[in-house]
């Protein structure tokens, strides 16, 4: 509790900034007929709504990063790495563009790279990495030298496995949180619901951080960043937590049914690298079993995601292929409305983030093998996939027969 208070301005400047900048954006975007039009065939609006909802909320985001630079923490306790709010830019950037100019999906790729590119100056990435190698096959020393007639070249496979373990990560959590943005309100809340998962995670894991905790984090970081900035990133995990839940809940208000502003690409894009990043985070003493429990926080967007490219290849249809098939359209026609269907969600999502917590808390007192969440997460997410194909089967038995 002693760090949740410490904190709590984060959260607070966060919630302030972006409940005040909501309304001011929306008017830019109105000005700059920067609008989403209803589409009856995907679409549950009737009228244009304002875009660009993504810029309150990366303002909101970095006011609460830069207090959480000015709050009085252990000495041990990393900050925000900038390499972070780097990414948040080029996210960001990457999803004006396509919200403005519509942009090629692969220039939107490449605009998520290269924010996977500088979350990877954090190293984050590869201590995740190193920590599932080590789990997996015992050492996560996969260093080797390559000798040539010239000079040898030294690898580090563990440093290139964590720079492509990020830009999965990013690639994936990035796409799966702009496709369950279908409804007022769907993505914020559910991004809330995950922040405060992670925000628990990370103050369980600061609880019961020990020496030898802090000795491992020593020895993952270089000599500068030991010396200069701290040796865990427990602190950076609180605070980024805080700085995600207070901008969604100051932009919920405008985003809830019926909403005046829309996330947008920006803010879909941001809100799914915010929640990555977090996730990524959690391995930054190599504690993987922690990374897979934040995976299962942030299920939902995973979840949909999963069963919609699983139903769409079974059918022979491109990943990327729309439809009105996702999670929530089907809620809503179960639910019969939008609000009853963000609400059904959100049931779902609390589930998958009350599941992830409690396995990090059991892992953390020894209460439960560390193998478990990953038991359970290849459960839900492979039960996912196979409830996905079963989908795919009916949906085009059901196409072929109204062909026929």
């Amino acid at each position: 509790m002693g760090l949740v208070g410490v904190y709590l301005p984060v959260l607070i400047v966060a919630f302030l900034v972006t409940l005040v900048a909501t309304p001011i954006v929306r008017r830019i975007a109105f000005s700059c007929g920067v609008i989403d039009r209803p589409d009856e065939a995907r679409k549950v609006h009737t009228r244009p709504i304002a875009y660009l909802g993504g810029g309150a909320v990366l303002l909101g985001l970095i006011g609460g990063i830069a207090v959480g630079y000015a709050v009085h923490v252990p000495v041990v306790f990393r900050p925000v790495p900038i390499s972070i709010v780097l990414g948040m830019f080029a996210i960001f950037v990457t999803g004006i563009a396509d919200d403005v100019w519509g942009w090629d999906p692969r220039w939107k790729v490449a605009g998520q790279l290269v924010a996977a590119a500088a979350l990877s100056l954090t190293s984050v990435g590869t201590q995740a990495a190193a920590g599932f190698i080590a789990f997996f096959l015992g050492s996560a020393d996969l260093a080797f030298v390559i000798p040539t007639p010239l000079v040898d070249i030294p690898v580090n496979a563990t440093e290139w496995a964590g720079t492509a373990l990020i830009a999965i990560f990013v690639l994936g959590g990035c796409n799966a949180a702009n496709l369950i943005d279908g409804l007022d309100g769907l993505l914020s809340g559910t991004v809330a619901i995950a922040a405060t998962g992670f925000l628990a995670i990370s103050l369980l894991a600061a609880m019961w951080l020990t020496d030898a905790d802090l000795v491992a984090a020593e020895h993952l970081l270089s000599a500068s960043i030991v010396e200069n900035e701290g040796i865990t990133l427990a602190g950076a995990r609180i605070a980024l937590s805080m700085a995600l839940l207070g901008a969604v809940l100051g932009f919920l208000p405008y985003n809830w049914n019926p909403a005046t502003i829309f996330l947008g690409d920006a803010g879909s894009l941001l809100l799914g690298f915010s929640c990555v990043t977090l996730v990524l985070m959690l391995g930054d003493q190599g504690q993987t079993h922690l990374v897979v429990a934040g995976l299962i926080v942030f299920g939902l967007p995973i979840m949909d995601t999963v069963l919609a490219i699983a139903r769409r290849k079974v059918q022979g249809l491109p990943a990327s292929s729309p439809d009105a098939n996702h999670m929530h359209h089907n809620f809503k026609r179960w639910l019969g409305g939008v609000k009853s269907a963000v609400v059904g969600m959100y049931c779902v999502e609390g589930l998958l983030t009350l599941t992830g917590v409690t396995l990090a808390l059991l892992t953390l007192t020894h209460e439960i093998r560390v193998m478990v969440p990953y038991v359970i997460c290849i459960v839900i997410f492979g039960g996912t996939g196979l409830v996905g194909i079963r989908m795919g089967r009916r949906e085009a038995k059901a196409r072929n027969a109204s062909d026929t």
